[in-house]
């Protein structure tokens, strides 16, 4: 069951980037985010639960000006949501405990063992080192 926080409770606990990500569904500028070459040995987890998403060991480099990653952390770590915004079909992805926005997977990653890419916004993520 998601977890709900107030608008007032998170704008306490978030920048105003990191909100208008998690709760509004923006996208930060590519090439802007502060995990995009992070290469530290961690787990990413989502600022406002806490909960894991994914994992540092499948984070590639995918040039697309956002962090790439081939695989969540666990399954039902995140969930997908159809979305047919900006004119196109992509897949959201949303924190599985609390439905913050965290970004699109798309599946154009060949090279990549599950040939997924979840393009994740650095503002929808901090990070534990291992």
């Amino acid at each position: 069951m998601a977890q709900k926080y107030s608008d007032e409770e998170l704008k306490k606990k978030l920048t105003p980037e990191q909100f208008k990500v998690l709760r509004e569904a923006d996208t930060e500028a590519p090439y802007t985010g502060k995990f995009l070459h992070n290469k530290e040995s961690g787990e990413y987890v989502c600022p406002v639960c806490g909960n894991v998403l994914f994992d540092s060991s499948t984070k590639f480099e995918s040039g697309t000006g956002w962090p790439s990653i081939y695989d969540v952390a666990s399954k039902g770590s995140v969930k997908l949501v159809d979305d047919n915004s900006a004119g196109m079909h992509r897949v959201e992805v949303r924190c599985a405990v609390c439905d913050s926005h965290l970004g699109h997977v798309f599946n154009d990653a060949p090279g990549e063992p599950t040939g997924m890419r979840y393009c994740i916004n650095s503002a929808a993520l901090d990070f534990k080192k291992k």
